[in-house]
């Protein structure tokens, strides 16, 4: 295209997907909309082991479970715009019709960052030629949740390259920090700390370069995991920079507390992502291992300074040691 008519054709896809958001949120069903019920308040407060405990017994139903965030989700979005692909309705609230209720997450809403592959659902990654593309199937991460009965419901935000400790881009806007609106959420899985921090979700999953689910979850105050490389799945996902592997991405868990993002771990991991996706190594949950671990009051950090040819860490972290 033509300068000055692919800026032109840049603007209106812009356009587009702000008016396809704000619609998709203004025709959710009523209850969306509803001031907060004392038994939502209650499952929200609830950590997702016992939710999903509360699923297998038939105590809860996922439906509530949906709604309850759905409200804070929406909620959420117009104090910080986190949120890129509405998802709940009508395609979470119907996925949620086939969950498997004896499943690990069990009508758990996940929340994705946007270049997370969602079957039906653009991945545009804050570019504007992404945009009007829906994905024609799910990535191995959506159909791992979804097989251990999660519900994903929204997509969130992040910066243009993934590469920035902010989350703004042209198609969707800046997301902002739920705890002061002048202050950054963090980047690149910037939208998923503003959501989570909010209240807007339990889990949700982000990936990380260069601490890009570290960073946020610093700046907004929650919790992730950056997993080792071939820990979690990474086929189906679309990036900035296809092809660079030198520092490889890798998708990982975020949550508002500690024990959720444990439970949210081993659930995915005994999952068997290899199973899904060729890339993940075959290593089940070490349960020997974290409860060796898990009360330990200091950690021991190995810091590597050379390979044998060059020094590490280079300037001016190595002020640091």
């Amino acid at each position: 295209m033509i300068t000055p008519f692919d800026y032109i054709e840049h603007k209106r896809a812009c356009k587009q997907k702000k008016l396809e958001r704000s619609t998709r949120i203004a025709n959710l069903p009523p209850v969306y909309h509803d001031p907060l019920s004392s038994y939502d308040r209650e499952l929200l407060k609830t950590p997702i082991e016992r939710l999903v405990q509360d699923v297998h017994k038939g105590i809860v139903k996922p439906i509530d479970i949906l709604r309850s965030y759905g409200k804070v989700a929406i909620k959420a979005h117009a104090k910080t715009n986190c949120l890129t692909e509405v998802m709940i309705s009508p395609a979470a609230e119907s996925w949620i019709e086939h969950v498997n209720l004896k499943a690990p997450l069990a009508g758990i809403p996940v929340s994705l960052k946007d270049s997370i592959t969602v079957r039906g659902f653009d991945v545009s990654v804050g570019y504007s030629r992404n945009t009007g593309k829906p994905s024609a199937e799910d990535g191995a991460i959506v159909k791992i949740l979804k097989d251990a009965g999660a519900v994903p419901y929204v997509k969130t935000n992040l910066p243009i390259s993934l590469l920035s400790f902010e989350s703004a881009n042209d198609v969707w806007g800046r997301s902002t920090n739920p705890h002061n609106d002048k202050y950054s959420p963090g980047g690149s899985t910037g939208g998923e700390s503003a959501l989570l921090a909010y209240g807007g979700g339990r889990i949700g999953i982000g990936s990380d370069v260069a601490g890009s689910v570290r960073v946020p979850a610093h700046f907004a105050g929650i919790y992730s995991l950056r997993c080792s490389t071939g820990r979690w799945p990474k086929m189906g996902t679309k990036t900035s920079m296809p092809g660079q592997e030198g520092i490889p991405s890798v998708f990982s868990p975020m949550a508002r507390t500690l024990p959720d993002l444990v439970y949210f771990t081993r659930s995915m991991i005994g999952m068997k992502p290899w199973e899904y996706d060729h890339s993940v190594h075959p290593l089940s949950w070490q349960s020997d291992v974290y409860d060796q671990t898990k009360d330990q009051k200091t950690l021991r950090i190995g810091v590597m300074r050379s390979d044998g040819k060059s020094q590490f860490p280079l300037y001016p972290l190595s002020l640091l040691f």
